[in-house]
């Protein structure tokens, strides 16, 4: 297992270490869990662009022709 340093504000720790002690888990796990959950719910940033336009063809069709008529260089 990796090891890393982290600054971690005061205050932020000292509601981490009540949260370990009311868990019974240490610092470390309870990073390794929140770690573990960034990446979780992260994990389709940069994948999902075509889905974001999947109920738009009308307006992607319509940005796709103004971009091609409006390009000086364009055929």
């Amino acid at each position: 297992m990796a090891r890393t340093i982290i600054d971690i504000p005061q205050a932020q720790l000292g509601e981490v270490d009540d949260l370990c002690k009311l868990l019974g888990i240490s610092r470390a796990e309870a990073v390794r869990r929140a770690l573990r959950d960034f990446v979780r719910n992260n994990r389709s940033v940069g994948t999902d662009g075509f889905g974001l336009w999947k109920d738009h063809a009308e307006e992607v069709r319509r940005a796709m022709k103004l971009a091609h008529d409006t390009d000086p260089g364009g055929a």
